[in-house]
């Protein structure tokens, strides 16, 4: 096996370790205490069923959220007047779900929520 061959093999490793990661922090991939094959085995398939709702709801939500200005092309540029929202995560798709779910909130409360906080992070940027 040469070495350029063993460098490609690692860094298509890459993204799937980042996506267990992120599995394992959102999601609570690792947070089964069974013991049994079957229980494992359900609670993989369970979260591994939400993740991949929430990833394909922010990728079909990509075209329609995506607002931001660009940024200034130098330093002397001001910033925009108006930053615009970032992209829907994964994470907030699976916080709108939850809110959307378990919190008795007004109606629209979490996208508004929502919305200030995308375009408080867009600003930062």
């Amino acid at each position: 096996m040469t070495k350029t061959r063993l460098n490609r093999a690692a860094g298509l490793r890459w993204p799937v370790e980042e996506c267990f990661e992120f599995s394992k922090d959102y999601f609570g991939l690792d947070q089964c205490q069974a013991r049994l094959y079957t229980a494992i085995a359900r609670h993989t398939v369970l979260v591994m069923a939400a993740l991949a709702v929430c990833a394909v709801t922010a990728a079909h939500l990509r075209d329609r959220t995506d607002s931001q200005a660009p940024p200034p092309s130098t330093s002397d540029q001001p910033p925009p007047p108006e930053p615009g929202l970032i992209l829907l995560t994964v994470h907030k798709v699976k916080r709108l779900l939850a809110d959307a779910l378990h919190h008795p909130m007004p109606p629209g409360h979490a996208t508004r929520w929502l919305t200030w906080r995308r375009r408080h992070q867009a600003r930062a940027r």
